[in-house]
């Protein structure tokens, strides 16, 4: 307790009180995500590289045309559109699941994370990604990919009404994640955090679908 003559202790602020934790236990865990943040880079890079340099002249002019199927989402609309066609009240439902998914997602994706992120496009030339392979290098930022994203949230949200579906749509969402990286647009770890962006958000649209159905029959 203080003396009469001696001021009352003034209480940190909050300010002080960060500043002394990321000074103390914190910035050694700061430290060490830096690094493995930072080796997760070079290995992303490495295996960019390592697919740039392998040759595949079988697999190059079919996945260019699976990556350009999938700009705009386009495969997964088509998909969609004969699903609520020839997939009678169950088909509908998980077409209107799916593309439900694919805006939530795009938009996510597009209008949030990519701009927080801000991770630059491989340097395609560089890394000599053969020519044939090439399809429009996209004026956005790299991190996620959103075609990755759309994929996955598409075939996960149809997968939950069509659970026959399921396998062969992620299979080919799957294949669309690699074209993006196979023809150069992505890095690798961009194609895996949009499919799981994807994945998850194919989930939660596919729920609110089937909270819907259950109150509405």
């Amino acid at each position: 307790m203080p003396s009469p003559t001696e001021p009352a202790a003034t209480p940190p602020t909050i300010e002080e009180v960060i500043a002394g934790l990321v000074s103390g236990s914190i910035a050694p865990i700061r430290s060490h995500a830096a690094n493995v943040l930072r080796d997760l880079s070079r290995i992303d890079h490495a295996v960019y590289e390592a697919v740039a340099s392998t040759e595949s002249p079988a697999l190059d002019e079919p996945l260019r045309r699976l990556s350009n199927a999938a700009n705009r989402s386009a495969i997964w609309v088509a998909i969609a559109a004969a699903l609520a066609l020839f997939g009678g009240r169950r088909g509908r439902r998980a077409a209107a699941a799916g593309v439900a998914a694919v805006g939530v997602s795009s938009a996510f994706v597009n209008l949030g994370v990519k701009s927080l992120a801000s991770r630059r496009r491989p340097d395609r030339a560089g890394a000599r990604v053969v020519h044939d392979r090439h399809v429009a290098m996209p004026s956005s930022t790299s991190f996620p990919s959103g075609h990755s994203a759309s994929g996955f949230a598409f075939a996960t949200a149809v997968g939950r009404d069509v659970p026959w579906l399921a396998f062969p749509l992620r299979a080919l969402a799957a294949a669309v994640a690699y074209s993006r990286v196979h023809t150069g647009v992505h890095y690798p770890g961009d194609a895996i955090v949009g499919s799981l962006i994807g994945g998850a958000t194919g989930s939660v649209v596919g729920g609110a679908f089937d909270r819907r159905g259950r109150r509405g029959s």
